[in-house]
This record gives C-alpha cells, structure tokens and sequence, in this order.
C-alpha cells in the first residue's frame, strides 16, 4: 500500500491530517524558504509548498508527499515568520484593524502524478493595542507563524472576521487536500 508522508515539521499541519483520520509519517524537508517578493502569493505558497514535496520525493519515490506552506499578505507586501520580536511587532502593527490575506498552498507528488492549488483567505483584525501586541509577543507564539500570528492559539482574540476557510489560516486546506489525495490513490 502508498504510504503518506508530510514534508513538514509543522505541528498545526500534522494535527489537521490526524483530525481528519488520515495515517501518515512527517518526514521535514531541508530545503531552504527563499522568498521571491517578485511572485505572487498564491504562486510563491506553491512553489515552496513544491520545493518541500519535491525534496521528500526524492527519498522516498514510491510515497505520496504532501507538502504544504502559508504565507500572509498585506498591501502587497508578503509576510514569513518574524525574524525577531521585533518584526514580529512591526508585522502584528500592520495587520491591526485592517484585512489581510493569508495564502496557503498544497502540492502532492506521487509517481507520475502532481497535484497542486492555493487557498486565499481574507482576515480582518481588531484594532490591537501596543499592550496586546507586546503581552502577545512575549507568548512566544507569533515566532513560528507566517504573519506573526496563530489563529488556532492566543491570536484567535485578534480575528474580528474571516472569509474563507479557516483551517487553511491554520496551515492547511484540509478539505481540498483529502480530495487531491484520492486522486493519488488514498483516502
């Protein structure tokens, strides 16, 4: 039997492919994120995501590989995780009272076969005091997350509203990702 495998060390994304019942091994890729602030989001989640799968697949041709990446995007400009505190300020300052975008892109690869799509997601924050934001960052959470927020964690206070779906803001369009994968033989 086709074994699934995720190349990524993401908990949130490992945890939607267990909430869903799907049986699965986490092998991370080593590749590099390398940012091209000439692309697209919704072009740039899916080469990562591809680069990530394309890695994995190299070791084990025989699987299928998931790989997945998020991205938020406000005024045009593409925020990754926060480098720093920081950054991560600047980043929850400029998501404060407006709506963002938050793109994540999936690519399987199995033998002969890739599928490959993006998920955009329109999300609107409340007005955040310089309090909220410090008191946030000093969670720790923000450092791992693209935009320097967790929906899924303590950020969900800051959400006023989302368009689209939600388990994609997490990391993961589970929904879309289940059907691709019976076009690869499981599920």
């Amino acid at each position: 039997m086709t074994s699934l495998i995720l190349a990524s060390q993401s908990p949130r994304r490992r945890q939607l492919l267990e909430q869903v019942g799907l049986t699965f091994t986490v092998k991370p890729s080593s590749t590099e994120e390398i940012f091209d602030k000439n692309m697209n989001p919704e072009d740039l989640v899916q080469k990562l995501a591809r680069e990530k799968a394309a890695d994995v697949f190299q070791q084990f041709p025989e699987a299928v590989v998931l790989g997945s990446d998020t991205v938020v995007a406000a005024d045009g400009e593409v925020l990754g995780k926060p480098k720093d505190d920081a950054d991560a300020k600047n980043m929850l300052r400029m998501l404060s009272g407006r709506t963002h975008q938050v793109h994540t892109g999936a690519v399987i690869l199995s033998k002969g076969r890739e599928t490959s799509f993006a998920e955009t997601v329109n999300v609107t924050f409340y007005p955040l005091t310089e309090t909220e934001i410090d008191t946030y960052i000093q969670s720790r959470e923000p450092e791992d997350k693209a935009g320097s927020y967790g929906i899924q964690g303590l950020g969900a206070v800051f959400v006023k509203r989302i368009e689209g779906d939600y388990f994609s803001v997490v990391g993961l369009p589970v929904a879309g990702v289940v059907r691709a994968l019976k076009e690869h033989g499981l599920g």
